[in-house]
């Protein structure tokens, strides 16, 4: 098993993952309603392509097209008898685009939520999900991935069977939650409980942090909220391309590749160490993200009202702790 992640991170300041799955996928021809990870078996050559964007735009770490790779999900689609052959392509074609790179890139396996409420809110109980997640993750690991890769999470207790479940297939891992909803994730966690669960866990990830929510300026409020509060284990911080606007039949998303440079070192200085993207970032967002990294050094940790000044307004007042950000007067964005 490569421990290459483990590496990375030690000897390097900083580290780029990737940008989105699902937009850059859409632009490809998937159409609305498909499953992306049958596309693993049957347009091999844009999965290439998918993986090889991220890497081409210096990206050292990258998601398989799996998110959605478990049987609840593929189940829907009538595509769960194939979950084992369609996540184990994921991570093989990954693994080709990556071993052909030239430089060290991360295969990183990619497992979203099951898509069920976990008990006692919902039907999914805690050893049902640990068995999902790790029929996945053994596919993903079969297929050659660095490590698993766990993102946009909102429940405490989905986040605890996916630790379970990775410790079964012996891989390691890292996690994202989604703080979505003024601060909070759906199911209503804060960055501070995140980090209280992640050093509660008998198999925490290597690394962990945000992922998706509503706009860079809210992703970044919680990457805050993780760094304050003194964690001894690298912060990932995964924005989405600015604020989606549904326009002309398409949903698109309104950072532009110099929002997201400005974004990208922001991350780094309130704390994060894995940056990259996630709804709406193409390659020309990443190419300017690594620009930004690799050019520009490093500065103090930025307030909150730097924060709304460079990227725009807070979706909400609130962080989640209680304690209300201030608003800004005006949602602009520079440039």
């Amino acid at each position: 098993m490569s421990n290459l992640l483990s590496r990375l991170l030690e000897t390097r300041d900083w580290l780029m993952a990737d940008g989105a799955t699902g937009t850059n996928l859409f632009n490809m021809g998937l159409m609305f309603g498909e499953a992306p990870e049958v596309w693993n078996l049957t347009h091999p050559d844009r999965i290439r392509r998918l993986y090889s964007m991220a890497v081409d735009a210096g990206s050292d770490i990258f998601l398989t097209n799996s998110y959605s790779g478990n049987a609840s999900r593929l189940r829907l689609h009538g595509a769960a008898d194939r979950l084992c052959a369609l996540n184990r392509a994921a991570a093989e074609l990954g693994r080709e685009v990556a071993d052909a790179a030239g430089r060290p890139v991360v295969v990183a396996g990619s497992l979203g939520p099951i898509g069920e409420i976990m008990a006692p809110m919902g039907p999914l109980t805690h050893d049902v999900a640990v068995e999902m997640f790790h029929e996945q993750a053994e596919a993903l690991k079969e297929g050659g991935a660095d490590v698993l890769w766990l993102e946009t999470i909102a429940a405490p207790e989905e986040f605890a069977a996916a630790a379970e479940a990775f410790r079964l297939a012996d891989m390691p891992w890292c996690g994202t939650m989604s703080f979505d909803t003024a601060g909070r994730t759906m199911m209503g966690m804060t960055s501070e409980a995140m980090v209280k669960m992640v050093r509660g866990l008998d198999n925490p990830p290597m690394a962990f942090g945000a992922n998706c929510g509503v706009g860079a300026s809210d992703l970044l409020r919680s990457v805050l909220g993780i760094s304050a509060h003194g964690v001894e284990r690298p912060i990932i911080a995964k924005g989405n391309a600015g604020i989606p606007k549904y326009a002309d039949g398409h949903i698109h998303y309104d950072g532009t590749p110099e929002l997201m440079a400005d974004y990208a070192v922001m991350a780094r200085d309130c704390g994060a160490k894995v940056i990259g993207g996630c709804c709406g970032t193409m390659a020309a967002h990443l190419e300017k993200m690594h620009e930004a990294l690799s050019t520009r050094p490093r500065g103090p940790r930025p307030t909150l009202e730097q924060i709304t000044a460079t990227l725009g307004a807070f979706s909400s007042v609130s962080d989640g702790s209680g304690e209300d950000a201030p608003a800004p007067r005006r949602a602009r964005r520079r440039r």
